[in-house]
This record gives C-alpha cells, sequence and structure tokens, in this order.
C-alpha cells in the first residue's frame, strides 16, 4: 500500500438491528486500494456481522456501504458480487457434488468479468495451480483436506477476480504447520496487490499481514489504526481481557 492509495471501500455509520439487540453500531471505516485491512474484536462484538453487511448477505438497518462511490447498501448479495466484492466464510462453504475444477469454474461464471467454457476452464487451472492444488482439480470436494477446502474456496472467491476481497476467519481451524502455509498464502495475496478485508483472532496473522485494524467491541468501533498501535490500545486490551 501507498500512501497515495485512495479508498475503494467506504462504510458509514453502518447500523444492524435484530429486534432489541444492535449487533453492529454506527461503524464507519474506509478500505483503501491495494491495502489489506484487519477488522478484530472479541468474539461476538459484531465483525462478522460487519462482514456479511458489506457482502449482501444481511441488510442494513441504517448506514451506507459503497464500493467506488456505487451504493451497495440495499443490493442483494448476487448483485453485489457482480460488482467486484467476494468472500470466504468462517465454515467453509464449497459445492460438494462438484470436483474442485467445477467449484472454481462456477465462480468464474459468476463474476463480475464472468468466463466460460473453454476460458473459464483454463482460468481455473491456474487458479488451482497457484493455490497448489494443481494435481487435484478432478478431485471430489469430500476427498480434500481441510486445509485444501479453504484453498478451494479461496480459489473460487479469486475466480470472480474481486475488487475487494473479504476473508472471514480463513485461519479458523488449521494446525500450527497449516497456519503458516495460510498466513503465507495471503501474504502473497498481499503482495499481488489485491484489496483485502480480514477478519481474524490470529494475531500473529494480524500483525504481519495487515496496513491497519478496526478493532470492535459490543458492535462499536472503538480503535482504528497500525496492528501496533490498536493492539497496544488500553480500550483494546481491556476489550480482550476485561478490567481484571
Amino acid at each position: 500500500m501507498t500512501s497515495q492509495s485512495v479508498p475503494i471501500l467506504i462504510v458509514e455509520t453502518l447500523t444492524k438491528r435484530f429486534g432489541g439487540l444492535i449487533a453492529v453500531d454506527q461503524m464507519s471505516f474506509d478500505v483503501r486500494e491495494h491495502e489489506v485491512m484487519g477488522i478484530i474484536g472479541p468474539n461476538g462484538s459484531g465483525k462478522s456481522t460487519t462482514m456479511n453487511l458489506i457482502s449482501g448477505a444481511l441488510k442494513a438497518t441504517s448506514g451506507t456501504i459503497r464500493l467506488k462511490e456505487r451504493e451497495l447498501t440495499a443490493m442483494p448479495a448476487h448483485k453485489i458480487a457482480r460488482l467486484g466484492i467476494a468472500r470466504t466464510f468462517q465454515l467453509v462453504r464449497v459445492l460438494p457434488d462438484l470436483t474442485a475444477i467445477e467449484n472454481v469454474v462456477a465462480g468464474a461464471a459468476f463474476a463480475h468479468k464472468p468466463r466460460w467454457g473453454a476460458e473459464a476452464r483454463a482460468f481455473a487451472v491456474a487458479l488451482l495451480e497457484r493455490l497448489d492444488l494443481g494435481g487435484k482439480q478432478d478431485l471430489p470436494v469430500g476427498s480434500l483436506t481441510y486445509i485444501d477446502q479453504k484453498r478451494l474456496e479461496l480459489a473460487r472467491a479469486l475466480a470472480s477476480e474481486p475488487e475487494v476481497l473479504l476473508l472471514d476467519e480463513w485461519l479458523a481451524g488449521l494446525n500450527p504447520s497449516e497456519l503458516k502455509i495460510g498466513i503465507d498464502l495471503i501474504a502473497s495475496l498481499r503482495d499481488e496487490g489485491r484489496t483485502v478485508i480480514l477478519v481474524e483472532h490470529v494475531m500473529d496473522a494480524i500483525r504481519s499481514l495487515c496496513d491497519r485494524c478496526v478493532v470492535m467491541n459490543s458492535g462499536r468501533k472503538i480503535a482504528e489504526g497500525t496492528p501496533a498501535a490498536v493492539l497496544s490500545d488500553r480500550e483494546v486490551i481491556r476489550a480482550y481481557l476485561g478490567d481484571g
């Protein structure tokens, strides 16, 4: 990321209520082009709800979300995906009845820059090789290991050539050796200049990958800045560790 980077995604006073519960409360932040932005906070602080609002899986109660000045707030998820926002989920979501390459071809076909037929397949092959799945393209999803299913979900998201990639706890559930592989993989995406929003509990990943972080607690933003700055903030430490 350079100092000349401009915001590609702008979130303003975003609020989501579920009955009397305010899950996201007046959240505002922006994400610059080619930046990795972390969203961190204790369990239940509203991080995944924020990701669901950006991707269109949930509709905001109030506030706005804009991608390159195009307002996304009221759009359904499939239209937001077409405009260039792709995501992964806390629990891997792949198409279980399809092979690995068929999953990625599906991502390419429903992208904001759709690819079809032989072009889509060649693109999918290249992506699978890029994510170390080249020898597994014709395997059924059920035969893949957990980290390979995560790689596959990431490949399908990348097949849409997103403007912004949302990674919702993509590293969750990995063992220590897989975790290093996963962090290195996300680092390689950062080095390619991709714009990423990263929800994560693994602080080593946050420190090594993120340009800036937003910290949430009880639905509200309590800090924003570099990983070093926010992780040394007293209010952030209290949110994670309590007052004791």
